[in-house]
């Protein structure tokens, strides 16, 4: 290790423009770009179109899709910048219940490959189980949910979570695997007051 300092480099407007115009007349880039046109072709526009979709749906349009004929949207649901909904390959389904949120970069599958049947795990079948997520459920940043999951009515699920079990209504669950840490509308306080009654 040295104590020498490494500067990066500062481009002029000039150098800059340069680049710009190799990068556009270099064929390499031209071949990348109609691979990115197929990508978004076959992950979100063909896709699209298989969904059943209720009442002003927004979609972003860098979401991916797998298997959108098993996938089911209720009205004013919103998907959010870089999510991914992959329903199953056969029946496995993915429905999302009215006014429910995805924040960016949220996973949702209904499938999953085995891992000890062979090897590569990608020749392996795939398990797959319905997933269900009730009305203005919010599912942030990042979250992951797993197959065969069923997240009640008004949950959130907080950035980075990982859902691998049901979720109740109202429920605030974060963390891996995904743990209530609280309650929407003050459900806890009034299960609380419920038992103190019962006494």
């Amino acid at each position: 290790m040295t104590d020498e300092k490494v500067y990066k480099p500062n481009k002029s407007r000039m150098q800059r423009l340069v680049r710009l115009i190799a990068s556009s007349l270099d064929p390499r880039a031209l071949v990348h770009a109609f691979k990115v046109l197929n990508y978004y072709n076959h992950t979100h526009v063909m896709e699209v179109r298989k969904l059943t979709r209720g009442q002003n749906v927004r979609i972003s349009p860098t979401a991916s899709f797998a298997n959108g004929q098993n996938i089911i949207l209720g009205d004013r649901v919103r998907v959010g910048a870089n999510s991914s909904l992959w329903a199953g390959p056969g029946r496995g389904k993915i429905v999302l219940s009215e006014d429910a949120l995805l924040a960016p970069g949220v996973m949702i599958t209904a499938a999953n490959y085995r891992f000890n049947d062979s090897s590569p795990v990608n020749d392996q079948a795939m398990d797959e189980a319905d997933v269900f997520v009730g009305r203005d459920v919010w599912l942030g940043y990042g979250a992951v949910v797993l197959p065969g999951v069923t997240i009640g009515d008004y949950a959130i699920v907080a950035a980075g979570s990982i859902v691998r079990r049901d979720i109740p209504k109202n429920a605030i669950v974060a963390g891996n695997p995904a743990k209530v840490v609280g309650y929407r509308f003050g459900a806890v306080s009034e299960a609380s007051d419920s038992e103190a009654d019962q006494q």
